[in-house]
């Protein structure tokens, strides 16, 4: 392959990376943003999980991105709605023991481990969402498994988020194109190696997704 075809390629690429980033920002718009952000971040790791995991290639990104988005659109909400309840709490206990620090400094390291289980759970749960068919409770438990067997891809994820919030830092014309999607691809891509581990562990006790 030749330097103007790779040239091709990655721009290629980039543009379907911007495109579903754009998908995400509208479809998490007119779900009105706080309906439609996990149904909208679920279909765009979806859209991610087909290309990076299924290596699939030829389908159409927007009746694929329509499709995941309402099929558990009611179910990603309920999910939604335990991810910030158990958010507000945390937050709600930082700020306390932030003004009251001296009086429960013994709460400090319960509430930052809990607080690291919560962002390690969150990072793996989209993608164990479009990769596993699962109970409701399930996924949640089986993201903080996995994420707990997997501190490679976790360094990884949160490497990768801090790389994103430094780019948007210093570009953040990037920010309707490169964003989402491109944090989505990161993190696909390192769910990939823990997926892979999981089933060599396990075989097919997990049911995948079509």
């Amino acid at each position: 392959m030749g330097g103007w075809e790779k040239f091709n390629q990655i721009v290629y690429w980039m543009l379907k990376i911007a495109y579903i980033n754009l998908l995400w920002i509208f479809f998490t718009v007119i779900g009105l943003i706080a309906f439609g952000i996990f149904p909208a971040t679920a279909a765009m790791f979806a859209i991610t999980r087909k290309w990076i995991i299924l290596e699939e290639r030829d389908f159409k990104i927007f009746q694929t991105f329509w499709s995941f988005y309402r099929q558990d659109f009611f179910k990603l909400n309920g999910l939604a709605l335990i991810f910030i309840v158990i958010g507000y709490f945390l937050y709600y206990d930082v700020s306390f023991l932030q003004l009251n620090s001296g009086n429960f400094r013994f709460l400090i390291p319960v509430v930052m481990l809990i607080a690291i289980s919560y962002v390690i759970t969150l990072l793996f749960f989209f993608p164990v969402f479009v990769h596993f068919k699962l109970k409701f409770f399930q996924y949640m438990k089986q993201s903080f498994l996995i994420a707990l067997t997997s501190p490679v891809e976790v360094s990884g994820m949160i490497l990768s988020a801090f790389l994103l919030y430094a780019m948007v830092y210093l570009l953040p014309g990037i920010i309707p194109l490169f964003t989402g999607s491109l944090l989505a691809v990161c993190l696909t891509l390192l769910s990939k190696r823990a997926f892979l581990r999981l089933e060599k562990k396990m075989g097919m006790s997990v049911q995948e997704q079509g």
